[in-house]
């Protein structure tokens, strides 16, 4: 299988993609389990995030989205999340920066009163060839964008959380079977299966959980705007089911993982790969 060649700027939309990513808005069918639910997710005007926010509407949660800037991406998610009669609260603004991170987290209190589920997914990435490639700030944008907003987010939603509360850190492959062109963003990767397994032992006395969601190839706008046209080509290839995910295909290990179906799975690194095997 393999995608036309193309390339975005940064970071990517939907619209621009051929194929467009299937998010699920025909197939995802919900069944309640997160009826009554507040959740927030990073990133989640487009890819994995756009998928895991239908899923979680259609699953019964209202909402808010984190995003950069992609304003279409983020409004056809809202048509979506009203029509399935959910609340859908967008907070535009750069996660890097600790105080937008905090405003997230306000701002779901003020307009909710409380909080159950935090989706850490929002990342950014760049491909490179050498280390002398990549600029300082481009590595402290990574970590600060990645990593750090992880830290940021729980740390402002931890007093808010109650038993029974769930955290999810997007981590990747990447997180122990790294790709050289993609250092930063995989040493991000790592860092968020790590911390994940800490902040389950930190949380667990307090009955919240704490996981991660190792993806493989996904076809989402971060691949044409981050990878060279032959790369995005042949993308996904390499993986024994041969093809890269769709958006929709990892919805479901969100949705357990949010849900009190997942009660007793804290400190878990899910592997969503095609077939590739992590540690």
């Amino acid at each position: 299988m393999t995608q036309p060649p193309q390339q975005q700027q940064v970071p990517g939309t939907d619209e621009e993609m051929t194929p467009k990513p299937d998010y699920g808005e025909t197939s995802y069918k919900g069944s309640g389990k997160l009826e009554g639910k507040v959740a927030v997710i990073t990133g989640g005007d487009s890819g994995i995030g756009k998928a895991v926010a239908l899923a979680f509407a259609r699953e019964g949660a209202d909402l808010v989205i984190s995003y950069l800037d992609e304003h279409e991406d983020a409004e056809e998610l809202k048509g979506w999340v009203e029509k399935e009669g959910r609340r859908i609260v967008l907070v535009p603004g750069d996660i890097s920066k600790p105080e937008q991170c905090r405003r997230i987290i306000q701002k779901t209190i003020d307009e909710f009163g409380k909080l159950d589920v935090l989706v850490s997914n929002a990342a950014f990435q760049m491909n490179h060839e050498t280390i002398e490639e990549i600029p300082d700030e481009e590595w402290d944008y990574t970590l600060a964008t990645n990593l750090s907003a992880y830290f940021h987010l729980v740390k402002a939603a931890a007093p808010h959380l109650k038993a029974g509360a769930s955290i999810i850190g997007s981590s990747s492959v990447n997180s122990d079977n790294p790709s050289p062109t993609l250092m930063p963003y995989a040493a991000t990767k790592a860092a968020i299966a790590n911390m994940s397994a800490s902040l389950a032992q930190l949380l667990g006395p307090k009955g919240i959980r704490v996981n991660s969601v190792a993806p493989g190839p996904v076809w989402t706008p971060l691949i044409p705007a981050t990878m060279p046209e032959e790369k995005v080509e042949s993308f996904g290839q390499d993986v024994p089911l041969g093809r890269p995910a769709q958006p929709v295909e990892l919805a479901p290990v969100y949705v357990l993982l949010a849900s009190d179906e997942g009660s007793y799975v804290s400190g878990a690194r899910i592997a969503v790969t095609g077939g590739r095997p992590i540690l």
